[in-house]
């Protein structure tokens, strides 16, 4: 697999990147899969492909929109991670639900070597007005003990995949209610910080690499 080393970019450069990473496999035709790790500064909402952005009128924060469907997402306190194969690589990746537990299954393999079990959402929607994406649970989704802590997207062109996620490390529920105009529920998401309070995430990352390098 190949490896994009960790970096911090602002929100336009982080969709820049990914888009440039499915362009080049596509061009190239290539058959390794590549994974990227990377934050955000400053802090920024993602928009999903079709989203409207009619909420985010009076806000300044930094916007930028996805080539992934799905909702609104504030970058933040998280670790974000893309990956770009062809389909016909993963086991049937022709299934859009399949690829995103195949892809998934990656990241919950590495919580397994911090000690933490991880498992798949249910399908179930949270009455959210202005649907921000991590109150959403799909099947797709992974959560520790019932609590959303990946949500993830994708996109398909010419028989190759863009996945790409948040792992919250942490939030601000203050920003967010704000933001969403709706109450974060702590019933329904939980973080990095309250699940190893104790782990940084420069430790956090470091080790997500080094598992990474061994795929």
């Amino acid at each position: 697999m190949n490896y994009i080393k960790y970096q911090v970019y602002t929100g336009k450069e982080n969709m820049d990147i990914d888009a440039e990473i499915l362009d080049s496999a596509i061009k190239n035709q290539s058959h390794e899969p590549s994974f990227r790790l990377y934050g955000w500064s400053p802090k920024c909402i993602s928009l999903g492909r079709n989203q409207k952005d009619d909420f985010l009128k009076d806000n300044k924060l930094d916007v930028v929109r996805r080539l992934t469907g799905g909702r609104a997402l504030l970058h933040d306190n998280e670790v974000t991670y893309s990956f770009v194969s062809p389909a016909s690589i993963i086991p049937d990746g022709e299934s859009v639900t399949l690829s995103y537990r195949y892809i998934s299954g990656i990241l919950i393999d590495f919580f397994k070597t911090l000690g933490v079990e991880l498992d798949f959402g249910e399908n179930k929607k949270i009455s959210t007005k202005f649907d921000y994406c991590m109150l959403i649970s799909t099947g797709a989704d992974v959560c520790y003990q019932g609590k959303k802590i990946i949500g993830s997207a994708q996109f398909r062109k010419e028989g190759y995949i863009l996945q790409h996620g948040s792992i919250l490390f942490g939030y601000n529920r203050e920003l967010l209610e704000k933001l969403f105009n709706e109450e974060v529920s702590t019933d329904s998401i939980t973080t990095v910080n309250e699940i190893l309070p104790d782990m940084t995430k420069e430790e956090f990352i470091n080790r997500f690499e080094k598992y990474i390098k061994q795929l």
